[in-house]
């Protein structure tokens, strides 16, 4: 689960607003210097801050300022990451490793804007414009990505055939 427009209801840069938040947030949690605020996947599992590192070391520069990450998105954000942990651990042993340092706030990922389209893919007030991937709003990774480009692609081959007399 993702954080969808419906996560930040408003005006047509709400997104924007929404994405600042996390981040104003992120930066308290850091300690107001560029650090990250992180926390050990054992101590975040089990919903108590993390004080100290274990043998696992973050990488992240400046660095990583350790406290509780649940302050630091929507609480069904917080959940489902709780609950994904575990999961993914199942999958890939040591992935939810107690020592683990999860490191965030990351709100870059994809587009705070969406790009309004209409069920061919084009845009709704643009003729020709077929919003895709992330930075028209539609993917949040480099997977969802690549999937929404085929569609759109699909979409622009279907138009032109349409358009083209044999």
């Amino acid at each position: 689960m993702g954080i969808t427009p419906e996560d930040y209801p408003g005006n047509a840069l709400a997104g924007i607003d929404f994405q600042r938040r996390l981040e104003e947030r992120a930066f308290e949690l850091g300690g107001g210097t560029y650090e990250a605020p992180g926390q050990l996947v054992g101590d975040f599992l089990n919903h108590r801050p993390s004080t100290a590192f274990g043998t696992v070391k973050p990488s992240y520069t400046p660095g990583v300022h350790l406290g509780d990450l649940s302050e630091s998105l929507p609480d069904y954000a917080i959940a489902a990451i709780r609950e994904a942990l575990p999961a993914f651990d199942k999958q890939i042993k040591g992935f939810a490793m107690d020592d683990a340092v999860l490191t965030g706030v990351e709100t870059r990922t994809s587009s705070p804007i969406r790009i309004k389209r209409k069920e061919d893919y084009q845009s709704l007030n643009t003729v020709g414009l077929y919003p895709a991937g992330e930075g028209a709003g539609y993917a949040g990774g480099i997977l969802s990505a690549g999937i929404d480009g085929i569609k759109v692609a699909e979409a622009v081959a279907l138009s032109i055939l349409r358009n083209v007399s044999f």
